[in-house]
């Protein structure tokens, strides 16, 4: 008996000691510091450790991202676009010397290979290794976290729309965004910035991370927030498939938005919500509506690696990470 008892005591205190030396739980994300990525300059950034514990690096639309991102325009992949499968890669050159006969037969192959309708889009997407330039906009990340803590906006966001939307320059698009933010003029000036023919406060990094901040705090999350509570979703603010589903706000606008996620009608706020997104078309909520938050995700895990790849050292801010994670409210405050 003695033995025995000996035998249960020690294994209650091995179970003791496990139970005593354990880490405390990892928070989901933190702001951290890094350093010697550029000279001897320290930067801030957002690490959320749900993009590998909820296994959106296993996803094939981010995978598809990383590698276009890597690749240059001379260059191109055809890929499948409903899962951004890719099959092969071509030279662009070559590619575009083809007749559309010759690209209607490659296409049609690859329906017939994998079993797709005969209305599958395949697409051939060029390489974009020119355009997003994550090294340069290191600096303006930086400063756009900032910016958006000092005006009471979750940081999350500078961070991700600085990686998407003119990665280190301040270029136009398209449709007439211009900036680090890509603003239009008529919501740059809803949002207090000045724009006429003598200034235009869009170039301006510090006066465009502001308007950016007010756009996300004060329209982008409440117009995500009605959106999910009329299908009686609760969630954190903080939840990454909620943080997408504003940076969706943000790009498409709020009504196409919620006319993609009422197709949908979905029942719980999961990953799962934006995975359907990436399969629903409605209105203004198109392909480039679907990428969105699928480059958003391959932008971070290749900011990612050059973090882990390039830095000297990096910290954990234990004080502003504890205080973003405690506040569900910054996004909230006008």
């Amino acid at each position: 008996m003695s033995f025995l008892f000996r035998h249960i005591v020690i294994v209650m205190l091995l179970l003791f000691a496990k139970v005593s030396t354990a880490q405390p739980m990892q928070a989901p994300f933190e702001k951290i510091i890094v350093n010697g990525l550029h000279d001897s300059l320290s930067f801030n950034f957002i690490q959320d450790h749900r993009l590998y514990s909820e296994r959106w690096d296993t996803l094939s639309q981010p995978k598809f991202w990383r590698y276009v991102m890597k690749l240059t325009p001379d260059s191109g992949v055809l890929n499948i676009a409903s899962n951004r499968k890719i099959i092969t890669t071509y030279s662009t050159k070559y590619w575009n010397s083809l007749s559309d006969s010759v690209k209607i037969r490659i296409r049609d192959s690859i329906r017939n290979e994998y079993c797709l309708k005969p209305d599958d889009k395949i697409y051939f997407t060029e390489g974009k290794g020119h355009y997003y330039d994550y090294k340069n906009a290191i600096p303006t990340i930086s400063r756009g976290i900032e910016i958006f803590e000092k005006n009471n906006t979750d940081p999350f966001y500078a961070q991700v729309i600085l990686l998407i939307e003119s990665p280190g320059k301040s270029a136009r698009s398209n449709v007439g965004a211009l900036g680090p933010f890509q603003l239009m003029k008529g919501v740059a000036k809803n949002m207090g910035l000045r724009v006429d023919k003598e200034v235009d406060e869009r170039k301006d990094f510090d006066r465009s991370a502001y308007a950016a901040a007010k756009l996300i705090r004060t329209i982008c999350i409440p117009y995500a927030d009605s959106i999910v509570r009329k299908y009686g979703i609760e969630y954190n603010p903080t939840d990454l498939w909620f943080r997408l589903l504003v940076l969706h706000v943000y790009h498409a606008g709020a009504l196409n938005v919620a006319k993609a996620v009422d197709l949908i009608q979905p029942c719980e706020g999961s990953p799962s919500l934006i995975h359907q997104l990436w399969q629903t078309k409605t209105g203004g909520f198109g392909n480039a509506s679907q990428n969105y938050s699928q480059i958003a995700l391959a932008s971070l895990f290749e900011l990612n690696d050059i973090i882990y790849n390039n830095c000297s050292d990096l910290i954990i801010d234990a004080v502003n990470s504890s205080a973003m994670i405690n506040s569900e409210g910054f996004e909230n405050s006008n």
